[in-house]
C-alpha cells in the first residue's frame, strides 16, 4: 500500500499539467516576488502600490514573450537589488542561506557520533585489577564474607 501511495504521488507530481496560460505564469512569477513596502507578503498577496506595479511589469514583461520566469524575476531583482525575492538565489552569497543550515547539521550529527564513539571506548575499558580489589574489600568489609570464595556467591 504505501508503495502504492509513493508511485502515485510520484506520478502526481511530476506530470505535466499542460502550457501555462498568461495569467498563470503572471501569478507564478508573482508568487515568487516579495513586497517591497509590506512586511513578508508577496507581490501576488499584497495590495499596495509598490506590489501593483511590479504586477503591471511582470504582466507586460509575460504579454511580450521575449523572457523566460527566471529572466524577468531577475530583471525585477536587480532592479531591487535581490531583496525582493521570497526564495534566495541559489547562488553567491545567498546560497549559504540554503547550505548553512544542512551544514551545522551534517557537523552536528558528525560531532555527535564521534563522542559516542569516544564514550563507547571509554566504557568498555573494564575494571581494572584496583577497581576489582576495591569492591572486595567493600563487599567483604559489609557481609563479612570473603568474595573470592566460590562458595558464598
Amino acid at each position: 500500500m504505501a508503495i502504492l501511495t509513493v508511485g502515485l504521488l510520484a506520478v502526481g507530481t511530476t506530470r505535466d499539467k499542460g502550457p501555462m496560460t498568461q495569467g498563470d505564469r503572471i501569478d507564478a512569477i508573482t508568487k515568487r516576488i516579495a513586497c517591497p513596502t509590506c512586511d513578508g507578503e508577496s507581490v501576488y498577496v499584497s495590495r499596495a502600490s509598490a506590489a501593483e506595479n511590479i504586477r503591471k511589469q511582470v504582466a507586460r514583461e509575460v504579454a511580450a514573450g521575449t523572457k523566460t520566469d527566471t529572466e524577468i524575476i531577475g530583471t525585477i531583482a536587480d532592479s531591487f537589488n535581490a531583496q525582493i525575492l521570497l526564495v534566495p538565489r541559489a547562488t553567491g552569497l545567498d546560497s549559504l542561506v540554503w547550505v548553512l543550515p544542512i551544514a551545522v547539521l551534517v557537523c552536528a550529527v558528525a560531532g555527535l557520533a564521534v563522542a559516542f564513539r569516544k564514550w563507547r571506548r571509554q566504557n568498555t575499558a573494564g575494571a581494572t585489577s584496583d577497581d576489582i580489589d576495591l569492591v572486595n574489600k567493600l563487599l567483604a568489609a559489609d557481609v563479612g564474607v570473603d568474595p573470592t570464595d566460590d562458595e558464598n556467591v
